[in-house]
């Protein structure tokens, strides 16, 4: 008798390190600095303390506990608490980003997307079939002049701009935030044109040298900016929560959509475990914790870049968030190098994956914040050694 097939086991996670490549290529977090005992702790509170309400459908807008809690810790952190009719909690930033996209828009509508851009927020606009068009950045950030341009260009061609999504600071994949002299100009931009600016702020606890600027949505005109933060970076992917802060009228038209409707406020019991883990101040201390690590991590990164890659590479060193832009030697293409890149045993993301246009040939994506210390160091050492192999064929 043939002898019978075992099924093949269906993964538990996203992404899978393969071995024998060190992979720079991820946007994860370092999986030993996920804090499950604070976690476990926090678990034993709410169902000791709450379990009925823990356990119920929870409210579409969120659990005011967790709502409460964020409100203060926000306050904390950037000395600004927003009022509770202007914050709603979400699946995390991408499900805020595909519910904003699914409520504001139809099919066909102009979309501006700041480039280069978080990859994966391309596909989930393109999922809704959305006109892409990218606005150009400088060391700066968003350059403005660029942008009026791209609008009164629009306004002519008679298309109104629905959303214009962009990575405030620490830019997935540049590093770059921006300058908060332009902050002003792009929210009066919104204003004048009514566009809605979706601001991805999930790393702007996560800074490595000085305290971030203040966020865009800080002091923008009421109803021109959608504030996305998500705790997949600051805590724990897996527990699949973000938050939004915008208008009353915005926050008020997600919490009437009818998925909510239905099933009530995404994760709830997991917005209280993360409500008792705030109130107990460990996400305080976790961030702390956070900050110090990658930062390690980072120049341990940029060592290895600055003793191993030839002198034609370049970057500018991230001041926080959980990446590296390298530019690679001229006459280099990251999408064609990249077999070379992982036969040396490292691999990245190539930059033509943030851009609409496939563009951003020369770049490709590193992330620090993932891999061992000891891979990091030695991840620079194999892409150095693949680097001068294409060297010296071009």
């Amino acid at each position: 008798m043939p002898k019978k097939q075992m099924p093949v086991p269906l993964p538990d996670v996203q992404y899978v390190m393969r071995p024998g490549i060190i992979e720079l290529r991820s946007g994860h977090p370092n999986l030993a600095l996920l804090p499950a005992k604070g976690l476990l702790k926090a678990t034993r509170m709410v169902l000791q303390r709450e379990p009925e309400q823990a356990l119920s459908y929870g409210s579409e807008q969120g659990p005011g506990c967790l709502i409460e809690q964020l409100r203060h810790w926000l306050g904390r952190m950037e000395n600004i608490t927003p009022p509770p009719k202007q914050i709603m909690i979400t699946g995390g930033a991408s499900q805020a980003l595909d519910m904003l996209c699914m409520l504001l828009t139809q099919p066909g509508d102009v979309a501006l997307v700041q480039e280069p851009t978080y990859h994966l927020a391309l596909r989930v606009m393109r999922d809704h079939q959305l006109d892409l068009i990218s606005v150009p950045s400088d060391k700066e950030g968003i350059q403005v002049g660029v942008l009026e341009k791209i609008l009164r260009r629009l306004q002519r061609q008679g298309k109104q701009t629905k959303l214009f999504y962009l990575v405030s600071t620490f830019n997935n994949p540049s590093g770059i935030s921006l300058n908060v002299e332009r902050h002003k100009a792009i929210t009066e931009l919104a204003k004048k044109y009514g566009f809605l600016v979706i601001e991805d702020d999930v790393y702007h606890q996560l800074w490595y040298d000085d305290f971030s600027s203040p966020s865009l949505f800080h002091n923008a005109p009421p109803g021109t900016v959608a504030r996305l933060g998500s705790f997949s970076k600051i805590l724990a992917p897996g527990l699949r929560l973000g938050w939004m802060i915008s208008s009353p009228q915005i926050i008020e038209k997600c919490v009437k959509s009818g998925v909510l409707d239905s099933g009530g406020g995404l994760g709830h019991f997991n917005a209280h475990m993360i409500a008792a883990f705030i109130e107990a101040n460990d996400l305080d201390i976790h961030i702390v914790t956070l900050r110090s690590n990658y930062r390690e991590r980072r120049d341990i990164l940029v060592h290895g870049l600055k003793k191993y890659l030839p002198d034609e590479c370049q970057w500018v060193t991230p001041g926080g968030g959980f990446f590296l832009w390298l530019r690679l030697p001229r006459g280099f293409n990251s999408t064609t190098f990249l077999a070379e890149a992982e036969a040396s045993g490292v691999s990245y993301l190539p930059g033509n994956l943030f851009y609409t246009n496939g563009a951003g040939a020369p770049y490709c994506r590193l992330n620090f914040t993932q891999v061992s210390l000891k891979d990091l160091e030695e991840g620079p050492k194999r892409l150095g050694i693949a680097i001068r192999k294409i060297n010296k064929i071009i």
